[in-house]
């Protein structure tokens, strides 16, 4: 559990470091858990042969688990469950039947059964990331820009970390990377449930009401910040999916070893992106939430166009755009959500939040399932730029945000 503070000491220092600990333990607890949500999409190789898989089949693999989290979030929402129980046993229970389901595909043989275990292991996942969410604003009632920019990249590296487990069984069957992952997600368990403490702060109820959907659709700068959310996730998903396949068949064409794009991956998604992160939190606070956004997706927009160009090309090229581009395609995502706090009313932010995060996982779905359609008939150099159309609108409505995040502080 955490340390104690005895009497005698400096209660303010101690709070200090507890939470500074709690950030630490809740940040593992993600990245490792988060390890499940690509778990099954970086063997689908081994699937494709197991499964009979199409790569339309191969698309659904990777989107029935942002499916299944939207549907996990939305009930949990309704019913209210991380207000009903205590956050952190939520966390543990819900990696613990994460890791579970993910091992089950391990006796899997169709494709039906594998998608449903992959729709609920998204949905388990669903009581991962928002309680956590929750849990660093119990530790970090003030000041929590860094501590979210942390947990961001936490889930980052643990999107992408079945790469790096995929490196590291190489030789090894395909099952490993499975067995790993959830390994790792009950290890998050054991910390959330026997290492992290109660936070001091207790907890808000954050109601989600359809009767107050009408108040979020009526307020125009809150909408306007989920206009620019939603852009950002018809690329963030797309992009985190298909980029290891695009750097697979780009550096065949140039007869470089298949672990080597791996290594790309890992290092584009889930390093570059961690930093991202943090980078993009912390100049959040210097220049404003709605510039970061503009300038992050900007950024990302260009990439997208760009990357198709060096395909087959030049290697050091191809990796270096794919770096900048895991950066900036998630260095705003903090932000958006952050907006929505801004100017929804107390009453109803959080129905404004999950209303947000669901309707963008929802066209996550779409954008995943999209790219192998197009790729097939616009080929690896030109799908990508479909992605770019997300982040091109979404920074038109952040433009217009801007205006509104002005008026607040001249107020």
């Amino acid at each position: 559990m955490l340390f104690y503070c005895p009497p005698r000491k400096d209660r303010r220092s101690c709070s200090e470091k507890n939470r500074w600990y709690a950030l630490l333990i809740i940040s593992l607890s993600v990245f490792f858990s988060l390890s499940l949500w690509f778990s099954a999409s970086v063997i689908a190789e081994d699937l494709r042969e197991r499964w009979g898989l199409t790569p339309l089949m191969e698309g659904w693999l990777s989107a029935a688990v942002p499916a299944g989290f939207v549907a996990g979030a939305f009930v949990s929402a309704l019913l209210g469950l991380a207000d009903r129980f205590n956050t952190r046993k939520l966390f543990a229970l819900s990696a613990l039947a994460g890791g579970i389901l993910n091992i089950l595909l391990l006796f899997t043989d169709t494709i039906v059964v594998g998608l449903l275990l992959r729709i609920l292991t998204g949905a388990a996942l669903a009581g991962v990331y928002p309680p956590a969410v929750k849990l660093i604003s119990l530790w970090f009632p003030k000041q929590r820009g860094l501590a979210i920019g942390i947990l961001i990249a936490a889930l980052t590296l643990g999107t992408s970390l079945p790469h790096a487990l995929f490196l590291f069984t190489a030789g090894a069957d395909a099952g490993m990377v499975l067995i790993l992952s959830s390994a790792l997600a009950f290890t998050a368990a054991v910390l959330m449930y026997a290492v992290l403490g109660e936070a001091p702060v207790k907890p808000n109820p954050s109601v989600f009401s359809v009767r107050l959907l009408s108040s979020v659709i009526k307020n125009r700068p809150v909408m306007l910040a989920n206009y620019g959310y939603f852009g950002h996730m018809w690329e963030l998903y797309g992009m985190w999916t298909w980029l290891p396949a695009f750097l697979t068949a780009s550096f065949a064409q140039s007869a470089v070893p298949d672990e080597w794009s791996t290594a790309a991956a890992f290092t584009a998604i889930g390093a570059a992106g961690a930093v991202g992160c943090i980078a993009g939190g912390l100049l959040a606070d210097k220049i404003g939430r709605s510039l970061l956004t503009i300038g992050a997706m900007g950024i990302s927009a260009a990439c997208a166009i760009s990357i198709g160009w060096t395909f087959g090309s030049a290697v050091w090229l191809t990796v270096l755009l794919a770096v900048i581009w895991g950066a900036s395609v998630i260095a705003d995502s903090a932000q958006f959500s952050a907006a929505v706090s801004d100017f929804a009313e107390p009453e109803y932010t959080g129905t404004a939040l999950t209303f947000q995060m669901c309707i963008g996982f929802l066209i996550s779905v779409v954008s995943i399932n999209l790219i192998p359609v197009f790729q097939t008939r616009m080929g690896w150099e030109w799908v990508f730029a479909v992605l770019s159309i997300g982040p091109i609108l979404g920074m038109a409505a952040m433009w217009k945000v801007r205006s509104y995040e002005k008026n607040s502080i001249s107020l």
